[in-house]
């Protein structure tokens, strides 16, 4: 690309980024503000979500195709429920296998919602007049068949006897050509001669009828290329009485207001502002004009990833916005890896224009590797974690790939000008020193792995006395993993916790525990492992609300885990690192040719995993659903920071595995990296402490595993995994040195 087309295109760029910003925060004619384009969460908006699960009696026998049909038809019945109370946006989906969740944004009255789309909807059969001739209690069954006749399939229908004779007269009068379609029905196409089903006023279907029907039993058909297989699954399972087809239970259930979740949106914007605010103070501080274009590209990185969730439709939650910040994080990660590169480059002598173009094409490998193996983790972490950690996971994993293109093209761009400039193509702009040595944080060179057995009785310390607390006193469980129930409200004035617990003493709440919460420390919330459903809810805030005289408005928040949820979320952890190891083990023996990299990264990796939990027991922090999100993403971090270490040991052995032993070339390339380590850290934990003192719980429970996972997962990349490294090849390097000195006692013998 010629230089005068790459300042246009620059100049393009960053118009586009001013102008993007300026549509961001204030909108443009049709194209309103970002925050107005966006789908917010329930934790944001407020609303209620209810997570039901199959009752098993009902399903023990059903196999896996049979339950698949059944939940979807189920669903189906939902989902017609909450669109017939007219709420905006609710939306009803499958979890897992034997579970729905049904989200209703806006509600506040979790009790009557939730028994609303319980209850069993009201089926009715109609004539084209508007006559009722017979009701969903007259209709015995409802399934499907193969239409052989007209292809796809056709919905069978029977009935109870007295529905049997009350369809044969219906059928009676509907061909008779004596029914006149009223008004309504007229309008939307409805024949004479149709016997209209109806479920709660909507129209399920309206077949017509050419004669009488005597029997206990119709099919109903449709002309010229019949019902497809879902179609008709979920139009039987609506005529079935409106009833849903299993029994259903709720095992999780929350009210939000959007009290709290606008004042946690808005505080995690301006946490997010400050944050990115130092990132680009650090970036311009450490390498002055490259930070700056780097600021640039990181600008149009955080608009991509807003607009591209826009245009996904993609609902935004608080943990969201928390892997967005996260991200930006990490985002940096690869302009510095590119830095780093060009500086080296520079400093063996090359010219500024030449050191940019090579150091690009060393940093790509390394970047690709690094990001490819965060994006496993956060692939896993969407298939297998919760919808809350799923909000999360999915900005992650566009942040990853928006990284990626932000660094590689725009970064590239911006360089490339800069080094075909007569001004700044020169040395200092580069962060290389006038005499050719390139600037750096830690100047000396170290040798880690003669210490390393002093790294190894570190870890093994600190994790054998998380250990010992966790045999001891365990590890602190929220409700999440317990099953339990929370309650916040807003009490209007600071009240004893005391008198609190007092006031539901008759309801024998075991490890009750009441805090103070708020700026003003005006709003209490009460946890209890006991799982209230939503009756037994009402009943605790009906009796606070009688004690301290608070107004209907005063419930910001109600949630409640069932048992078996935190079973499974235990369950759902270790197979999400498990996986994500398998998976990223599989990716390095691949890309390294060599299972000694894999392994090693994976030692990291469950060293890692142990460190964060030995921090939790040791200083018994609540564990809650969030924490699984951080451990995977603390495992996909700290894969990323091994994965730099052993590209450049990678690259050193094959440039000087004749001039140098195996511990030099390990050494060297630790310091070689070390700069980029610390400097990534750094704007990672940047991004992330201002959310975590600004926020509200639920966000925060998602940031400190991931601050403590960014110190752990740079310090086992710096002094465990790559001292691991040596350790398998050890064997090698002996074995070398044994033929090296048979070869040598050979040739002596042979001069003799």
């Amino acid at each position: 690309m010629k230089a005068k087309l790459k300042r246009v295109l620059a100049l393009l760029i960053v118009l586009i980024v001013a102008f993007g910003w300026y549509v961001t925060c204030v909108g443009i004619g049709p194209i309103e503000s970002v925050k107005e384009e966006m789908k917010f969460g329930l934790d944001i908006n407020g609303g209620v979500y209810v997570v039901l699960e199959a009752d098993q009696d009902d399903i023990s026998d059903m196999s896996a195709d049979e339950l698949k049909q059944v939940m979807e038809q189920t669903r189906a019945v939902l989902n017609n429920r909450v669109n017939a109370m007219g709420i905006s946006e609710a939306t009803v989906s499958i979890e897992g296998t034997d579970r729905l969740r049904v989200e209703m944004p806006g509600v506040e009255n979790a009790e009557e919602a939730i028994a609303q789309i319980g209850q069993t909807a009201q089926l009715s059969f109609l004539l084209a007049d508007g006559t009722v001739a017979l009701t969903g209690e007259d209709v015995k069954d409802a399934g499907i068949d193969t239409d052989t006749e007209n292809g796809g399939y056709k919905i069978d229908l029977s009935f109870t006897s007295d529905g049997a004779d009350k369809f044969a007269a219906a059928t009676k009068q509907a061909s008779s050509g004596q029914v006149k379609t009223n008004e309504v029905f007229e309008q939307i196409g409805i024949e004479n001669n149709a016997v209209i089903i109806m479920l709660d006023n909507n129209i399920v279907t309206a077949p017509t009828c050419d004669q009488t029907i005597n029997q206990a039993s119709c099919e109903i058909t449709r002309r010229g290329g019949g019902y497809s297989k879902e179609e008709a699954s979920n139009t039987a399972a609506l005529i079935k009485g409106g009833a849903l087809p299993i029994s259903l239970h709720d095992i999780t259930s929350s009210v939000q207001t959007a009290t709290i979740g606008v004042d946690a949106l808005n505080k995690s914007i301006v946490a997010g502002a400050i944050g990115l605010g130092l990132v680009f103070v650090l970036m311009i501080f450490v390498y002055s004009i490259l930070g700056l274009f780097a600021d640039i590209a990181l600008l149009l990185y955080v608009l991509l990833v807003l607009w591209i969730m826009v245009g996904m439709g993609s609902v935004l939650t608080l943990p969201g916005i928390a892997g967005i910040i996260l991200s930006i994080g990490m985002a940096v990660d690869a302009n510095v890896i590119i830095f780093s590169r060009i500086k080296e480059e520079i400093a063996k002598g090359k010219t500024v224009r030449v050191a940019v173009d090579q150091g690009f094409k060393n940093a790509l490998t390394t970047v690709l590797d690094a990001q490819i193996t965060t994006l496993i983790a956060s692939v896993v972490l969407y298939e297998i974690g919760s919808t809350t950690v799923k909000g999360f996971a999915l900005t992650l994993m566009i942040g990853i790939v928006v990284s990626i293109f932000t660094a590689v093209v725009i970064t590239q761009l911006f360089i490339g000008i800069i080094a075909e400039s007569k001004t700044f193509s020169k040395n200092k702009f580069f962060g290389v020193k006038e005499d050719g040595t390139p600037k750096k944080f830690i100047k000396k060179e170290f040798d880690f792995l003669k210490n390393r057995k002093v790294f190894y009785c570190i870890s093994t310390g600190i994790i054998v006395l998380g250990i010992v607390f966790t045999m001891v006193r365990g590890f602190n469980y929220g409700i999440d993993f317990t099953g339990g129930t929370m309650i916040q409200l807003d009490m209007g004035k600071t009240v004893e916790t005391t008198e609190v617990e007092k006031a539901l003493e008759d309801y024998d709440l075991k490890d009750l525990t009441v805090v103070l919460a708020g700026a003003e420390e005006d709003q209490v919330i009460i946890k209890t492992i006991n799982a209230l459903d939503n009756e037994a809810r009402q009943e605790v805030i009906n009796t606070l609300e009688k004690e301290f005289k608070l107004d209907e408005d005063c419930v910001l928040a109600s949630e409640e885990f069932g048992p078996t949820v935190g079973k499974e979320l235990k369950t759902n952890a270790v197979k999400s690192i498990v996986i994500a190891a398998i998976c990223m083990l599989i990716y390095i023996i691949f890309r390294f040719k060599s299972w000694k990299y894999g392994a090693a990264s994976v030692a990291g990796i469950l060293h890692d995993v142990l460190m964060v939990l030995s921090f939790y027991a040791i200083f018994h922090v609540t564990i809650n659903n969030p924490f699984i999100a951080g451990i995977l993403t603390v495992v996909g971090y700290s894969i990323n920071d091994t994965i730099v270490v052993f590209d450049r040991i990678r690259e050193n052995k094959r440039l000087h595995h004749r001039s140098q032993s195996n511990d030099e070339i390990i050494n060297h390339s630790i310091n070689q990296t070390i700069d980029r380590s610390i400097m990534t850290s750094l704007t990672t934990l940047v991004s992330m402490i201002a959310l975590f003192f600004m926020v509200s719980t639920s966000i925060r429970e998602f940031v400190l595993p991931l601050i403590v996972g960014v110190l752990v997962g740079t310090y086992s990349s710096i002094f465990l995994c790559s001292p691991l490294y040596y350790e398998l090849n050890k064997a090698d390097d002996t074995s070398k040195y044994v033929k090296a000195n048979k070869s040598k006692k050979s040739k002596k013998k042979d001069n003799k």
